[in-house]
């Protein structure tokens, strides 16, 4: 190790803002900008002996932290997570180190998408895809969007009772109106149409995906191929009412939930929707909060539904005939929503009343805050995000000037006072040092008695 590691100082200005540090201190990370003695060098300036940056100064105080650390990198509360990003790469901190960084950040892992091999299927798969990728796909993304709109706005309106299809078993039965055919049903032409869309867009998407099974395990798709399921179900019900047979295989009530599915289109719209993707990511972070909610409110069901049932066990009319009966009215009490359907009428039962919605304040109230935090975050990182790309950093201007006979004086110079200084302090032996043993070629500090000599740093 070279002797002169505790004592041999730089000095790196940033925008203004000097920061003095151990030349031990950079070399921890020699791969990085200033750890690499070659890499800063562009950058150092002779005539003030500095390194100088033109970059953001806030950042610069967890980055000299990082190499203080040993590879602990914290970003500051006041620097934006774009711009703090920005400098991580100008100084070069490397992969690993961005990674664990987003790691920290909370930022999803951005997988490299794959790509058909053939450019046909390529440009068909960005079309359907990926609608930044022109003003085409942009264009079938709206197509798409308005299509989901329109199924969703017809799956509401053909429950009205004016609207209602008699035949249509999956439906409750109104005498109100007469039965119509589905061929002369417009909300069954509108749906029809709809689900060609889908069907088409689904279609295509399978025939150009650059893997099939990655294709089926990606829960978007499992969701489009979901929701065109029960039109093609209801569409054989259909055809076996029209031959004749009296009665379906299935049941009145799995044809209402098959029907019931149509509504999971509305989960299409993620893929388009930046709002739902944010939701899906904070529901995804707060799973543990989620948990601990769930688990605090099964508790207090659980307590509160005991404890009423035996406050009303001698009342004659109690509207408690088990505690699982009073399972219902303990999460509606604590959840605060409070039906009346179901109530307390003794002293005591009110009592247990009031605690139990006391303590289902309580319970919701504490994670939420947390939940509402990380809705908070990714919203704001989402936001932060889109402004990238927009600003292009000024380039600080490396002090790269050619040699001269004034900067080889001032390295002469430099060299002979220190020489001065290493006989005045140790007589005429001579200072045997190989330049090699010195960072960018700095010589030895000297003597530390001598006052603003500390620092000797020459290029």
């Amino acid at each position: 190790a070279c002797p002169y590691d505790c004592c041999e100082r730089v000095v790196i200005n940033v925008s203004g803002l000097r920061f003095e540090t151990q030349v031990k201190t950079l070399r921890q990370f020699p791969n990085t900008l200033l750890g690499d003695p070659l890499r800063r060098l562009q950058y150092y300036d002779p005539l003030r002996n500095e390194y100088f940056f033109d970059r953001n100064r806030p950042s610069f105080d967890s980055i000299l932290y990082y190499y203080q650390s040993g590879g602990r990198l914290r970003r500051p509360i006041n620097v934006p997570l774009d711009v703090f990003l920005e400098e991580l790469k100008f100084y070069q901190l490397g992969e690993e180190a961005l990674t664990k960084f987003r790691d920290d950040e909370g930022f999803i892992k951005e997988e490299e998408q794959p790509m058909p091999e053939r450019e046909f299927l390529k440009q068909v798969w960005l079309l359907f895809e990926h609608p930044e990728s022109s003003q085409a796909a942009r264009i079938i993304a709206i197509i798409s969007v308005m299509v989901i709109l329109i199924s969703i706005v017809i799956f509401c309106l053909e429950t009205l009772p004016e609207f209602r299809d008699e035949s249509d078993l999956s439906l409750p039965v109104s005498n109100e109106m007469p039965t119509k055919a589905h061929s002369e049903d417009p909300f069954f032409i509108v749906e029809t149409i709809c689900i060609c869309w889908f069907s088409f867009e689904l279609l295509v998407r399978f025939t150009a995906c650059p893997s099939k099974p990655a294709f089926f395990k990606n829960i978007m798709n499992m969701i489009d191929f979901i929701a065109i399921i029960p039109y093609f179900v209801a569409l054989g019900t259909e055809f076996a009412r029209q031959r004749g047979i009296s009665q379906p295989a299935m049941s009145l009530a799995i044809l209402r939930v098959i029907r019931l599915v149509r509504v999971f289109r509305i989960f299409k719209l993620s893929r388009h929707s930046k709002g739902l993707q944010i939701l899906g990511q904070t529901l995804k972070a707060s799973m543990r909060e989620l948990g601990l909610l769930i688990f605090f409110l099964f508790i207090g069901v659980i307590l509160f539904s005991s404890a009423v049932y035996f406050a009303e066990a001698d009342h004659d009319k109690s509207n408690f005939s088990s505690i699982p009966a009073a399972f219902w009215w303990a999460v509606v009490t604590m959840t605060t929503v409070g039906y009346g359907d179901m109530y307390p009428e003794t002293m005591g039962g009110k009592i247990v009343g009031s605690l139990c919605a006391i303590a289902g304040v309580l319970t919701i109230s504490l994670p939420v805050p947390v939940i509402v935090s990380n809705f908070s975050y990714f919203y704001h990182r989402e936001t932060d995000c889109e402004d990238q790309g927009q600003y292009t950093h000024i380039t600080t201007c490396p002090y790269t000037p050619p040699p001269s006979p004034e900067l080889a004086a001032i390295q002469r110079k430099a060299h002979v006072h220190e020489k001065a200084l290493h006989r005045e302090k140790h007589g005429d032996k001579e200072l045997i040092v190989p330049n090699s043993e010195f960072l960018d070629g700095m010589v030895p500090t000297g003597n530390s008695e001598v006052p603003n000599k500390r620092l000797v740093t020459q290029v």
